[in-house]
């Protein structure tokens, strides 16, 4: 009896051993690097990487190096809850290392990961990113992929579908773009996930502006907090991004009419954010966010509702406003979509005029 009872054990040891390390398996390790040798994200001077913006906050000027950081770190304001910053950067902005006589940066930018080259805008005038490119990552079935964009640059070095590894030099850095001048040159990154195959549509609908960027245009990404990704990963290599995504918390929920007994276009692609049972009929779904407007989960939900409305707001004193890049609006426990909150979740369930 004794001896069935560890064979017992040792079996669903064993098992779960098992099923732990199939999940593992649908996620490749990150083996992420930075894109310039500025490596003082790392130490005990950050001011040294990040590339400062000019502020006048209540009559005082400053260049707060704090703005290159992702977030809600710029165009201060007072409110009940303090100090705040109510315009949200998406990525991060890297300084220099090296400049010629004349003040042009001269740092290569690198592939931050294994991927491939999915688009290159080398027309500065495009786009308020200026010349940037876009890489594409696969870390696995379980993730789907997410891209990297890079910024601001003077020339690509490299060519769409080109294979790339991290530390593969695909451009170089520079200061074209909306604002940003030879002293403020930078990088700026992004990690990001794609709201919407059928992003043109869309962008025909709300815009009817030429769409010269197709599906990687900035309008269709959503930012991660790449520089807080890249410390935890300095400290530990394992790091599995759905990991960290996780540990991200939700600010507030939409939940919107079900149409179709199909899953969004975005769970499709990302099978972590599938909470549920997706092939349950249910009348709705219910969209978690967070404060970033970066989508965490998709879930069905019973509640019968004709438009998308916001079920759940994390409480606070200021306006939402200021915390979500302006998608809600109330404050507390009360909460509704602003217009542009409801184009943002309009993109993401693909429900719009075509």
């Amino acid at each position: 009896m004794y001896f069935m009872k560890i064979l017992q054990w040792l079996t669903v040891l064993a098992s779960s051993s098992f099923f732990s390390f199939a999940a593992h398996a649908e996620e490749l390790p990150l083996g992420l690097t930075l894109p310039t040798y500025n490596k003082y994200i790392f130490g005990s001077e950050p001011q040294k990487f990040y590339m400062y913006t000019t502020r006048n906050f209540e009559g005082k000027a400053s260049k707060p190096w704090t703005a290159g950081k992702y977030g809600n770190v710029r165009n201060l304001r007072r409110t009940p809850e303090g100090i705040i910053g109510t315009r949200f950067h998406e990525g991060i902005d890297i300084r220099p290392m090296k400049r010629d006589s004349a003040g042009r940066p001269l740092d290569y930018v690198r592939a931050i990961a294994k991927g491939k080259i999915v688009y290159v805008n080398s027309v500065a005038g495009n786009s308020n990113y200026g010349k940037y490119v876009v890489v594409q990552h696969n870390w696995g079935p379980k993730l789907g992929s997410l891209y990297s964009l890079y910024a601001h640059l003077d020339k690509a070095d490299c060519k769409v579908g080109q294979l790339v590894d991290a530390g593969t030099v695909i451009a170089k850095m520079g200061y074209t773009g909306a604002g940003i001048n030879r002293e403020r040159a930078h990088l700026h990154l992004e990690l990001v996930v794609m709201t919407q195959s059928d992003y043109a549509h869309w962008h025909a609908h709300y815009f009817g502006s030429k769409n010269v960027h197709g599906v990687h245009n900035g309008l269709n990404m959503n930012g991660l907090n790449i520089a807080e990704l890249f410390i935890r990963h300095n400290k530990d290599k394992s790091l599995r991004l759905s990991d960290f995504i996780s540990k991200i918390p939700v600010y507030f929920k939409v939940t919107v009419p079900r149409k179709s007994g199909l899953a969004l276009d975005i769970a499709k692609r990302h099978p972590w954010m599938r909470k549920g049972d997706h092939a349950e009929a249910t009348p709705s779904w219910e969209i978690s966010y967070a404060s970033s407007g970066f989508p965490l989960a998709v879930t069905p939900s019973l509640r019968k509702v004709s438009e998308p409305v916001v079920s759940y707001v994390k409480p606070t004193r200021s306006n939402h406003r200021y915390n979500t890049k302006g998608l809600i609006t109330g404050s507390n426990r009360s909460a509704s979509l602003t217009k542009i909150g409801l184009r943002t979740v309009s993109l993401l369930t693909g429900e719009f005029p075509k």
